[in-house]
């Protein structure tokens, strides 16, 4: 696996964790906001104290996006695979001082009957913090290469 992971290296319950965690900074999750994602609960405090959080919070987009960060890191795949399709449910909100990592769970594992290079993998990513809450959870749909095809 020196050069990613195969579809052929997995196994369906497998599962694989994060060997580090992002720390969601205050000014990373403002910053983040005003740019991608300007509601009020997420750009200041000051707006954010009105907002149905009553608290600054990350966007969950940032969450998400540092969970790719970190899934990537967890199970680098061959070539970097393609991703499908993505149901995201945010559970808690991520707060300043948060830390984030991933566990992926392989719930299921077919070769692609289109594709024959590729094979077809459903993941769960639960994204957890500091106290082992889960903050969000990815259920996905990734296609990754299989080992000498194509």
């Amino acid at each position: 696996m020196a050069d990613g992971v195969y579809f052929e290296d997995l196994v369906a319950g497998q599962i694989f964790r994060g060997s580090r965690e992002i720390v969601m900074e205050r000014d990373r999750i403002v910053a983040f906001a005003r740019e991608f994602d300007p509601h009020p609960g997420h750009v200041g405090e000051d707006t954010a104290a009105d907002s149905a959080f009553g608290e600054l919070v990350a966007s969950g987009w940032h969450t998400a996006s540092t969970a790719s960060r970190l899934m990537t890191e967890a199970l680098p795949v061959a070539g970097g695979g393609m991703g499908g399709s993505v149901e995201v449910r945010w559970l808690t909100p991520v707060r300043p001082g948060d830390a984030l990592r991933v566990e992926i769970e392989v719930m299921s594992l077919r070769p692609s009957a289109t594709r024959p290079h590729l094979g077809i993998v459903r993941m769960r990513t639960a994204i957890l913090n500091q106290r082992d809450e889960e903050v969000a959870t990815l259920n996905s749909t990734n296609f990754l290469p299989r080992r000498g095809a194509g």
